[in-house]
């Protein structure tokens, strides 16, 4: 009696979940950091956007001082005017999702030290 099995063993389904296990448990904590990185990316771009819109501003009042800056950019990015005079602006933006993580930036006399003028930065703007 010359029987072949067709199927797997139970061993060699079990020895499949475990690799399957360890495989997820590698790249969730990848997956999370992505996701914080584009929100990082997304605080950015918001902030070069506002860049241009108070050169936009500045073009024509030659001053930034009667620009009214805004308090929120795209998808939970929020950004909190900083100093803002004739001659310069800054801001800060946050993002809910991404916890202990901002972006600055500042033009003319408003720039933050250590950072290039209308580029987004900062410590945690990693």
């Amino acid at each position: 009696m010359n029987r072949t099995r067709k199927g797997f063993t139970l061993i060699e389904l079990l020895i499949v979940v475990v690799i399957i296990g360890i495989l997820a448990a590698i790249a969730i904590p990848k997956f999370n950091d992505t996701k914080k990185k584009a929100y990082i990316t997304a605080m950015k771009s918001d902030l070069k956007n506002l860049v241009s819109a108070g050169e936009a501003k500045f073009s024509e009042d030659n001053s930034y001082a009667t620009w009214t800056m805004p308090t929120s950019g795209s998808s939970g990015v929020t950004i909190t005017p900083g100093t803002q005079s004739a001659t310069g602006w800054s801001a800060t933006a946050t993002h809910a999702n991404a916890a202990g993580s901002s972006c600055e930036i500042g033009v003319g006399t408003g720039k933050p030290a250590n950072l290039a003028e209308g580029e987004p930065g900062g410590a945690t703007c990693k």
